[in-house]
């Protein structure tokens, strides 16, 4: 039961995750076009339907997983578990009357969403190459972490005198630092001093790398484990076959 769930099983697992992806779009998509209030009256009663039927579909799915798990406490608090709770429990809530107009309940159904990463090969290559590249993301991070502070100290120095109210502070600044090393750049505070100017260039070029490079840290790993899916071999000894001791001279 449990690997046809998962899709793994032979003869049936294919169908069985491809007919639960199919479930999950048609609720994205019920989603996003509930508020239209240009949908003709039918329509909208069609997608009440429809919504009705993948929230019963949701559940047994989730008691079916729950039946099946070796563990079934540990399942239900595990981080598929709550994902799979969370694909029911805002819909089973909307059937209360009094929680209709409740908008939080509406957008907590889009964790059915989180259901699509349950595709165990890419989902498994990708916790492996974060697993292979911890000690290196941690690096970056408490690096990146570093950058914002010192980010956040330059600008407040060149521009606090000339626009305080909103470089006039060091944390006040954090915000600009932010944006402008993830590249967003928002717009809503800039330099307008010519130190300002020039340390905010040095920090679009910083931020530009630390972009990329966490990124080119897990694209790395996920090509190394796609060039050798049977494990994680790549970065230990030689596992070849060793002769006996009897023939070698």
């Amino acid at each position: 039961m449990r690997a046809a769930l998962d899709g793994e099983d032979p003869r049936y697992g294919a169908r069985i995750a491809w007919a639960f992806h199919g479930l999950i779009f048609i609720s994205a998509l019920i989603i996003l076009l509930e508020g239209a209030e240009w949908l003709p009256q039918m329509v909208r009663h069609m997608m009440t339907v429809a919504e009705f039927l993948l929230l019963w579909g949701f559940a047994a799915e989730y008691l079916l997983r729950l039946w099946a798990a070796p563990s079934r406490w540990r399942y239900a608090l595990s981080f598929w578990g709550i994902v799979d709770l969370l694909a029911v429990l805002p819909g089973l809530l909307l059937l209360q009357p009094h929680t209709q107009s409740l908008r939080v309940l509406r957008l907590m159904r889009a964790f059915r969403l989180l259901k699509l990463l349950r595709l165990r090969r890419a989902s498994r290559r990708l916790e492996l190459a974060l697993e292979a590249s911890r000690d290196e993301l941690i690096l970056f991070t408490a690096v990146a972490v570093l950058v914002l502070f010192i980010a956040s100290v330059g600008i407040h120095f060149f521009e606090h005198v000339a626009q305080p109210d909103k470089f006039g502070s060091v944390p006040q600044s954090m915000w600009w630092a932010l944006a402008t090393l993830s590249t967003v750049g928002y717009g809503d505070v800039y330099p307008i001093t010519t130190g300002g100017r020039i340390f905010t260039g040095l920090t679009v070029l910083i931020g530009v790398g630390i972009v990329a490079i966490p990124a080119g840290i897990i694209t790395s790993q996920l090509l190394r484990l796609k060039a050798h899916p049977e494990g994680d071999g790549a970065d230990g000894p030689d596992n070849t076959t060793k002769k006996p001791m009897g023939d070698q001279e």
